[in-house]
């Protein structure tokens, strides 16, 4: 009897639990907040399964429950057969029949869905302009995010910046490992592959862009290596106007250093060898030294440091004297070079200096 009053305990507690935990989580990484004409088609059908297997659960409740109530154990009735209903073809037809009607009525619906999230022709179109189709292509590296705008011809890494109410067009690639594209209030994840290219949209109302803060959230989505859970990146969501400045501002844009200490950081890192992994304009002439390693034009106006630790002095500081600490397996670790504290302190300098909207 105490066994038993033991394992039910547990099995309350585990219970209880799992009905707790399941409203954990941060609202940012939540598909049931969506933001766009995508999140809201895909919530649309989730909510849609949801309902279907709300009513088959409630349905097939019922039938147990009176099932278990009609043909319980009556005293008296120990010798009694209940009626055979074997071969029942009325009971055989309606329990074939409805599931088919069910899964036509869910799977009309995603099927459209899918064909519609397809759609990526504006991107081939000959003559094309970004204000056709805004083309941004997404490369993920271990563990970190390049964005390319090639209509523009500029390359920033961590921060990805969108136009509001339009279809933003995505060429996704991975330069190392599988990963995958993930921004929960905009849509569903999209696998980034290294043998091919996957293609999607998205879009963010300006309506709704106030639910997630200065910033979207994305993610990946693919377990791909020891700092998988840190590999996360940011969404501004900005008006056309907005972007098309920004946009400007990237192409025109020039890595300067303005003080002594910032002057020393930028020879510091020309002379510890930076420059061959990062760039430091959106612009630049050497595309595939570029790549090795996030691009930092725009790093002093980035939300974080390496995309998780907060945006200031003694995070950076903190990540240039252990990168490994904070995210583990990253490639920087094995070509790092050890600095002294002075010299962090004037790569800081520099660092925070790589600004484009105030230059």
């Amino acid at each position: 009897m105490k066994k038993w009053l033991t394992k039910l305990r547990l099995v309350s507690l585990f219970a209880l639990l799992t009905l707790v935990l399941a409203g954990c989580g941060k609202p940012f990484v939540s598909a049931l907040r969506p933001a766009g004409e995508v999140a809201d088609m895909q919530y649309s059908l989730i909510m849609l399964s949801i309902y279907i297997m709300v009513f088959v659960t409630a349905v097939v409740t019922v039938i147990f429950i009176y099932v278990v109530w009609k043909f319980r154990f009556r005293k008296g009735d120990e010798d009694k057969i209940p009626e055979q209903v074997e071969g029942n073809h009325k009971l055989e037809i309606i329990w074939t029949v409805i599931p088919i009607l069910l899964l036509i009525v869910l799977a009309v619906p995603v099927v459209a869905a899918t064909f519609e999230l397809a759609d990526v022709r504006p991107m081939d179109r000959e003559n094309r302009t970004p204000d056709d189709a805004l083309v941004v292509n997404v490369r993920a590296n271990l563990y970190w995010w390049e964005f390319e705008y090639p209509d523009y011809g500029i390359i920033t890494s961590q921060d990805l910046i969108v136009p509001t109410d339009e279809r933003v067009y995505f060429n996704l690639k991975a330069a190392d490992v599988k990963h995958s594209f993930w921004i929960p209030s905009a849509g569903g994840k999209m696998d980034t592959n290294t043998e091919n290219i996957n293609r999607f949209y998205l879009t963010f109302d300006s309506g709704r862009t106030e639910q997630a803060g200065d910033y979207f959230y994305g993610k990946c989505a693919e377990l791909c290596g020891p700092s998988h859970a840190l590999m996360d990146f940011k969404v501004k969501a900005v008006s056309k106007d907005e972007f098309t400045q920004w946009a400007d501002n990237m192409k025109t844009y020039e890595a300067s250093a303005e003080g002594d200490l910032a002057q020393q950081g930028e020879q510091l890192f020309e002379e510890k060898g930076c420059l061959g992994c990062h760039a430091v304009n959106p612009v630049d002439e050497r595309p595939e030294q570029a790549r090795t390693g996030p691009n930092l034009a725009s790093f002093g106006e980035r939300s974080r440091v390496a995309g998780i630790l907060p945006h200031d002095e003694e995070s950076i500081k903190n990540w240039l004297r252990d990168p490994e600490k904070y995210k583990p397996g990253n490639k920087m670790t094995n070509t790092y070079p050890k600095l002294e504290e002075q010299e962090i302190d004037a790569l800081t300098e520099y660092l925070q200096g790589l600004k484009v909207e105030s230059n």
